[in-house]
Order: structure tokens, then sequence, then C-alpha cells
């Protein structure tokens, strides 16, 4: 297949305006000198598919997909990457024409940018660390095998829903050592990593467990702002070792999805330097 001149990307969700990945992706880009276009592209609830088709017959190589439609994401590829089979989820698609036909691949990098975030970019080990996630969402569902892939002592899913968390933990019990629990109920171990997979923080909530179990701990956020979370507020005050937001991770699942596409992995540490800055 002869590719177009420009390589056309976007990330589709609903909201999208918000977006960084157009920033991202465009410093990549230029920072690899490769020729693309990556834009926001907003999709009416129900509509995720007309939107989608619509994009790639005006010539797009390929997409980022945010929520609310990373499920529909999934049903719609031809090809799975095992890590997005296992996650059941797609952040990331591939347009490819093979004899007149479409193509969709879809692949995860969720997971893969939070192992590197806080393994490359934190310096933090977790091999052999025990690791509580907090939330049993989508967000966390994407980051579960690739974390259990770096061989932790334990995971522990806890959401407010035991039932929840213990159906997630499940899932992905033939990969490691997982289990699921509500938030009243995590065992008091010392944890290592604490994650916070839940987006309540972002709008002032905290998880309801006892603060003696951040404490020591490396704490991560999966989301990000400008101001730290309410998350990582409440687990300074608790005496956690690190504190750190997710938006290292947004980057390094940008560089995978980069790499995914034009074959060149980009360096993550000036973009993420920008974006704080």
């Amino acid at each position: 297949m002869t590719l177009p001149t420009i390589h056309q990307y976007a990330v589709i969700g609903n909201p999208v305006e918000h977006s960084l990945s157009p920033f991202i992706h465009t410093a990549f880009g230029a920072q690899t000198k490769q020729p693309i276009e990556y834009i926001r592209l907003f999709s009416e609830l129900g509509k995720f598919n007309e939107t989608l088709e619509t994009f790639i017959r005006s010539g797009a190589l390929g997409a980022n997909i945010t929520v609310p439609f990373k499920m529909e994401a999934f049903q719609r590829c031809d090809h799975l990457s095992e890590r997005a089979r296992i996650a059941g989820a797609v952040n990331t698609l591939s347009f490819q024409q093979q004899n007149e036909q479409l193509f969709i691949t879809g692949d995860n990098t969720d997971g893969i940018g939070l192992v590197r975030d806080i393994k490359d970019n934190q310096k933090q080990a977790i091999s052999q660390k025990n690791i509580l996630i907090l939330g049993a969402g989508g967000a966390v569902r994407g980051v579960i095998f690739p974390l259990l892939a770096c061989k932790p002592e334990q995971i522990v899913i806890a959401n407010r829903t035991a039932e929840k968390a213990q159906q997630l933990a499940s899932t992905f019990a033939a990969y490691g050592p997982i289990t699921g629990c509500g938030f009243d109920q995590v065992p008091e171990c010392a944890f290592d990593i604490v994650i916070n997979g839940t987006s309540a923080s972002l709008s002032g909530a905290i998880p309801e467990i006892n603060p003696e179990i951040v404490q020591s701990a490396f704490c991560y956020d999966m989301a990000y702002a400008k101001e730290p979370t309410a998350f990582l507020q409440w687990a300074t005050q608790a005496n956690a070792r690190v504190t750190v937001d997710g938006l290292g991770m947004l980057v390094e699942q940008a560089a995978e999805a980069f790499f995914i596409w034009e074959g060149v992995f980009p360096n993550t540490q000036s973009v993420i330097g920008e974006l704080r800055d």
C-alpha cells in the first residue's frame, strides 16, 4: 500500500476538546520528521462507527480512542493485539487496505504507558512489589495485564462495589497473583505502590480507604490536572513516599501508539517536560 504524503491520525472521543493528544503527536512528528497530521474528532454517542468510517474514508491511517468508545472500538476490530484482547478494550486503531479490503487492527497502549512511566521515568520497581489499584473500570482493565507481566508480589483491586473488583480480578487470575475487594476490605499489608484508577479525584472525591494504607507508598494517579488531584493531595497528607500524576502515562502510551503507526519511537522526556512547563 502506498502511504499518503501526510499521515492522518485523530483522537476520537466524547468529550474530546480537552485532549492533549494532538500536541503530543505533533511534537513526536516534528521530533522524528514524520509527516503526520493529528486532530481531535468528536463523535456523538451511538454514532462511533459512522464517525470512524468517515474518518477512514478520508485516507486516515489510524486513530486513538478515548472515553466512552474503547469497548465499541474493540468490537469493531478485525484483528487484536494480545494486550488488547486480554484487556477487552482498545485505545489505538490502525487501518490497512489489503486487496481493496479494509482491515482494522486494535491495540491497547495504556498499560505499557503506565509501566514505562513508573519504571523508566519515576525509577520505581514493580517486580516483587505489593500493588493496590483503586477502581475497577475501563481505565484499570487496560493496565492490569502489563503490570502482572512485571511479576509483582501481588495486585489487589479495591472498588466501591466489591463484586466488580472480584470479577475483574478473576478475569486476570491466570496471569498472576491478583485479588479483588471493597474499599473497606483492603488488607492491612504494606503496599509499595498505590494506583488510583478512579476518575473521582478530579471532582474532589477520595476513595474511602484507610489513609494508613498509603503511608510510605509510591502513590500514582492515572488522571492528571494542572494542580495536584484530590487523591494526590490526600496521599501527601497521609505521608505517602512519592506522589505522581498520570501525565507521563499519557505521553508514554501515545509514544507506543506512534511507534505502532510510524515505526519510530520518539523521545518522551522532552514532551513530558514541555507539558509540565
